[in-house]
């Protein structure tokens, strides 16, 4: 038989029907009855197709290898191994810009040298009728007849960082063992879609929100905007998470 006959007999002989093999693969129906037709166009890909035949093979509860060599034959060969993380990441990468921290060295000189020209003026400058001032006081201490005049310390200047808005929203995944995960922005446009597997590490970072799909709960640890929040949806089955740039917490 091949690969798309075997994929339907075995789904069939396990009594699941196409919709029920995707919910559990989150794989569209209509790739699925594709492939039962021993058409692996839809799957958008060799490398894809691969998947997807994995997939399907463990929900129906058969061995997937045999299925993946057959394609590897009618398809030019296996792949040469690459690494996991390269193997998921994005066509098109999202780019970081760095923020760069303020020079407070820079400002705090600048600062230091005005209160210092301010009181040289302060110590030097006379008026016109003003008695003129002692050595002790261009030194720095008044004479006992004359009090200094108070200083006001200069104010205290908030934090920017902690009070600047977040402006995006930063998500990290790592895979506690072999699951399916699809990640989007707020448009809907897909970051990541596919497999990981126990240690592999994906980061993502978005403007307003992350939407994420787990295939198995409580399968991968999130770290949502620097705020670790551990592994969610422990033996629950498919999670659907959002997170946005406000608040760490999933909605």
């Amino acid at each position: 038989m091949s690969i798309g006959e075997t994929l339907a007999e075995e789904r069939q002989r396990a009594g699941l029907s196409v919709t029920q093999v995707s919910l559990q693969t989150r794989i569209r129906e209509t790739v699925i009855r594709g492939m039962e037709a021993d058409d692996f166009s839809y799957c958008g890909g060799n490398f894809y197709a691969r998947g997807h035949i994995r997939s399907i093979s463990r929900v129906i509860g058969i061995d997937p290898e045999p299925l993946v060599a057959e394609f590897d034959a009618a398809h030019g060969g296996a792949p040469q191994p690459v690494s996991a993380v390269s193997a998921f990441e994005p066509e098109q990468p999202v780019a970081f810009r760095e923020r760069r921290a303020p020079n407070w060295s820079a400002a705090m000189a600048l600062a230091l040298a005005f209160v210092v020209i301010y009181g040289v003026v302060q110590v030097v400058g006379t008026g016109g009728g003003e008695e003129r001032r002692t050595a002790q006081q261009v030194a720095g201490t008044p004479a006992p007849s004359t009090p200094a005049p108070a200083t006001s310390a200069p104010p205290k200047q908030s934090d920017p960082v902690a009070a600047a808005p977040r402006t995006k929203v930063e998500v990290r995944v790592e895979a506690e063992r072999t699951t399916w995960l699809n990640a989007r922005d707020e448009k809907g446009r897909t970051l990541f879609s596919g497999m990981l597997r126990k240690g592999d590490a994906k980061d993502w970072t978005a403007k307003k929100e992350i939407r994420l799909v787990i295939g198995v709960g409580g399968s991968v640890n999130l770290t949502v905007n620097g705020k670790d929040l551990g592994s969610p949806g422990e033996g629950d089955g498919v999670q659907r998470l959002s997170f946005d740039r406000d608040d760490p917490e999933p909605a």
